[in-house]
Parts: C-alpha cells; sequence; structure tokens
C-alpha cells in the first residue's frame, strides 16, 4: 500500500504542470533523477502507470489525472494548514495562485495587488493572465485559487461574486463612416470587419453571437492579443474593434482613433471573481479575496 507523501505528490504536479521532468525538476530545483523514482514508487506500489511519455514530454494518463485533480487538493489542504498555524507566529503567510484576463489585468490589477503586497508582505501571489473562457476551467481543475474573467462565461458549479464592471466602446478610425457617432449600438458596427482579442476571448463569442441573431457573420480581420496592438491596428485604418472604454480611453491620445461607447445593455458588463468553495480557501486567499472586495467602489 501506497503511503501519501506530500513531497511526492508535490513534484507529481509541477512535472504535469511542466509537462517535462527536466522542466519539474528546474522548477523545484530537484535531480530529474529522484523525481523519476518518487513517481515510479508510486506507478510501482499502485501498479498502475500515471505519465504516459514521448518525445513531446510527459502527460498524465488517467490515472494521473486523478492523482493530479486530488494531490492538487490535499496540497491545498497541506498549504492552508500551514497558513493557518504561521498566522499565529509572524503573520500570514503563503501564495495565492490567481487567473485573470487582459482586461482586470490592465484596468485596476496592478493597483490592487499593489496594497495588498503593502499589507501582507509575505503572501506571494503567482497571477497569470489567460482568457475568460479558460479562467473558469482553471479554477475548476485546481490550476489557481481564484479567478477573475467576465460574468458571460460559463463557470459550471463554480462559486461566482460579482466583482467591478466596464464598459465596451466601438474604437474606429477617425476617417470611418461611423467617426462622427456620438455613441450607437453595436448592430450599426457589425457589418463592418473587426479586429479580435485572442480568438478564443470571450467577448468574441459574444459579438459572434449577437450578430448571428442579426443574421450577420461577423468577419474578423486578425485577432491580436494586447489592446496596444488593437488601437494600432485602428489607427491604421485596418478594421473596427470593440474593447473596453476603460481601457481604450488610455490611447485616445493617439491621433487617427475615435471611441464610441455601446448603448447595448450588455456592452456593460461585470467581472466576476470565481472559486471553488470559499470555505476551503487558504488563509492567503482569503485574505486576497477579502481584501479585492473590500476595495470594490461603491458605484462600479
Amino acid at each position: 500500500m501506497w503511503k501519501v507523501d506530500p513531497t511526492s505528490l508535490y513534484l507529481f504536479i509541477a512535472v504535469c504542470e511542466e509537462g517535462s521532468i527536466a522542466r519539474a525538476a528546474e522548477r523545484e530545483l530537484a535531480s530529474p533523477a529522484a523525481i523519476s523514482k518518487r513517481i515510479a514508487d508510486i506507478e510501482k506500489s499502485i501498479g498502475t502507470p500515471l505519465l504516459s511519455r514521448s518525445q513531446k514530454g510527459v502527460t498524465p494518463t488517467a490515472a494521473g489525472q486523478v492523482l493530479l485533480r486530488h494531490a492538487r487538493n490535499l496540497i491545498g489542504n497541506i498549504d492552508k494548514l500551514r497558513s493557518e498555524l504561521s498566522e499565529y507566529a509572524s503573520g500570514v503567510k503563503g501564495h495565492v495562485r490567481l487567473l485573470a484576463n487582459v482586461s482586470s489585468i490592465t484596468e485596476f490589477l496592478p493597483e490592487e495587488l499593489t496594497t495588498f503586497f503593502q499589507k501582507y508582505e509575505h503572501i506571494q501571489v503567482d497571477l497569470e493572465e489567460r482568457v475568460s473562457l479558460e479562467i473558469a476551467r482553471g479554477v475548476i481543475d485546481g490550476s489557481a485559487d481564484l479567478g477573475i474573467c467576465r460574468d458571460f462565461v460559463s463557470t459550471g458549479d463554480l462559486h461566482t461574486i460579482p466583482y467591478r464592471s466596464d464598459h465596451f466602446a466601438l474604437v474606429v478610425h477617425d476617417k470611418h463612416p461611423l467617426a462622427h457617432r456620438s455613441s450607437l449600438p453595436f448592430e450599426e458596427a457589425i457589418h463592418y470587419e473587426q479586429i479580435g482579442l485572442a480568438p478564443n476571448a470571450a467577448v468574441n463569442v459574444l459579438m459572434t453571437r449577437i450578430a448571428a441573431q442579426k443574421g450577420v457573420e461577423l468577419r474578423y480581420r486578425t485577432h491580436i492579443t494586447t489592446f496596444d496592438a488593437a488601437c494600432r491596428f485602428v489607427q491604421a485604418g485596418l478594421a473596427v474593434a470593440v474593447l473596453p472604454f476603460e481601457v481604450v480611453v488610455r490611447y485616445s491620445h493617439m491621433v487617427g482613433l475615435r471611441i464610441i461607447p455601446l448603448t447595448d445593455a450588455w456592452a456593460t458588463r461585470r467581472f466576476i471573481i470565481c472559486t471553488r468553495r470559499t470555505d476551503k480557501l487558504s488563509i492567503p486567499a482569503r485574505r486576497l479575496l477579502d481584501h479585492l472586495l473590500d476595495r470594490v467602489p461603491a458605484i462600479s
């Protein structure tokens, strides 16, 4: 019977996340041979392979997926125990895994995390940018403690908390036929070529669905990954783009840009914070969640 070893579980998680024993060893400052032996010992004890090995690296088998899911839960509980005990000694310590979309990272997260670190200097926050659709999946599979995404994505059985809000606007070149408008509904822009964010960004899915309801196939000229690049493509006259007003107003100084607020009800969108269960959060993750919610403006 295999005895559960937290160190082996932690290293197994690292191997699955890195897709390589060598990269996991480098990340965890361990010997590849030592990691291989620990995993081999587990496989021998339970009588089934945990990793599928190829020239491209390693991926968890079906049994490995089961172990990975439970390992993350066990390690999370161990981290929570350590955090709660350390709070009695020298304040809250530990780390929080946070997934967030590019809008939240651009609009407000830098300021929020700066004030958080000033209050909790011993807590490390590992922030990773993902599109909203991937954020919910990341929290579900245990890759993160908290996620900040748009409210129109599917979150399954996750616990979700309303957070901040922002507003979408149409960004066009100042010579565009719509440039003279002070505001407009999105349906007036659906016949023009669009510049989308990352191909699987949630706002692209939403806009494509809205256009389809009007009997129009939305045409994307290109997809980019940053707001700055989107504004530069619009400035060059390539296409139009639907972007958060709170972000693109920072680019209003760029010559040739017009920012037109959208009047559609859906154009005011709320961010949500999602987690598996708030009562299962580690102390550091709970502190971050409380900090983010406490600093939400009265009218967001």
